[in-house]
């Protein structure tokens, strides 16, 4: 496996379309920086989930791997899901965190801050991309329309019933 660097990875999503909406000063040297959908606001020791405001699509020939943005670690955010995007995922990432300041008090993080990193690498082996529920999570219709056209278009032999699991998705915009 290897991280893709950035004349790569802007080569990947210009392709594939792997964040969208795309924006160029959020790629840095190995990956691009997930920004939050809408300002939430976490009580010392309350979890929450908060929406990426971008969509991810991760190609059947990479997984993608998360990495918190260090400066809310230092104010007492913890990060709880997991730190992969599996291959063949597309879709808002739901980002876990929990506030556990030292001082107590409140966390907020506005709508549009950077939140998480997110690298790309390549995978060995055949395709074997998500199907679960999650698929196309917190997607409007159109976007639903551009990926299933553009995954149909690319990996029609990978994906085969991409419209049924848009029509199942959990949590729709």
């Amino acid at each position: 496996m290897c991280i893709l660097g950035k004349s790569e990875l802007v080569k990947l999503i210009e392709r594939y379309k792997c964040i969208y909406p795309l924006d160029l000063d959020l790629v840095d040297g190995d990956g691009y920086v997930l920004t939050v959908k809408e300002e939430t606001t976490l009580n010392y020791l309350e979890h929450k989930n908060l929406i990426s405001y971008e969509v991810v699509f991760t190609p059947p020939g990479y997984v993608a791997h998360l990495t918190a943005k260090s400066r809310y670690g230092r104010m007492g955010l913890s990060f709880l899901n997991a730190a992969k995007v599996h291959s063949g995922f597309v879709g808002r990432l739901a980002l876990e965190l929990v506030n556990l300041s030292n001082n107590r008090i409140p966390i907020t993080i506005k709508r549009g801050d950077p939140l998480m990193h997110i690298e790309f690498m390549t995978r060995m082996g055949d395709p074997c991309p998500y199907t679960g529920p999650y698929m196309f999570q917190y997607m409007n219709d159109e976007e639903v329309s551009l990926y299933t056209s553009l995954m149909y278009n690319e990996f029609r032999d990978i994906y085969t019933d991409l419209r049924s699991m848009a029509e199942k998705r959990l949590w729709k915009e």
